[in-house]
């Protein structure tokens, strides 16, 4: 059943390169500029070590522990951009991982009461240490290799020192968080 909403007209409050301020009715919500959607990598490794990014952030005040993740499709002249190709990019770039293959595991949605922007999970393959990662200038990101038995002693030990962690980590927690 519809929301009495869905049918009001759209308005854009404010808009910047990344993120759009919109309203449809009651509804206050943020969208990516552009239609830019975000590839987010699940890496486990032969040893089965999931691989695993720090990176501070501003709207949180905080490191935030999270699966490697960027943005499909951010480049000028690139909005079509394959999120396989972006996910092998990022997973290189952040953890200086290289995947033999990616698996296109599907399409969701970050907050869907606030936010339309989606995300496609890929499941790397294959991984092979190419380079340092740490992300980009200025992105100063932290690489880490928790073994998937110790996840949620990873996370709750993260957690006890202030840490922020990203709600796709339920991902790795959810088989001990159902039993």
């Amino acid at each position: 059943m519809p929301d009495a909403d869905a049918d009001a007209p759209e308005q854009i409050h404010w808009q910047g390169r990344f993120i759009t301020a919109k309203q449809r009715g009651r509804w206050e919500y943020v969208s990516r500029a552009r239609g830019i959607r975000a590839a987010v990598i699940l890496a486990i490794d032969e040893e089965d070590q999931v691989i695993l990014v720090e990176q501070y952030r501003v709207p949180l005040g905080r490191a935030c522990i999270e699966l490697p993740a960027g943005l499909i499709g951010d480049h000028d002249g690139n909005a079509d951009e394959d999120p396989m190709a972006a996910a092998a990019r990022e997973l290189e770039e952040e953890t200086g991982y290289a995947a033999a293959r990616m698996e296109n595991l599907g399409e969701f949605w970050s907050s869907p009461g606030m936010v339309t922007e989606s995300f496609t999970l890929l499941r790397a393959h294959g991984l092979t240490r190419v380079g340092p990662g740490g992300g980009t200038e200025g992105e100063n990101i932290t690489v880490h290799r928790v073994p998937r038995a110790g996840i949620a002693d990873f996370i709750a030990d993260r957690r006890a020192r202030g840490d922020a962690i990203d709600v796709k980590l339920l991902l790795l927690l959810a088989p001990g968080m159902t039993r």
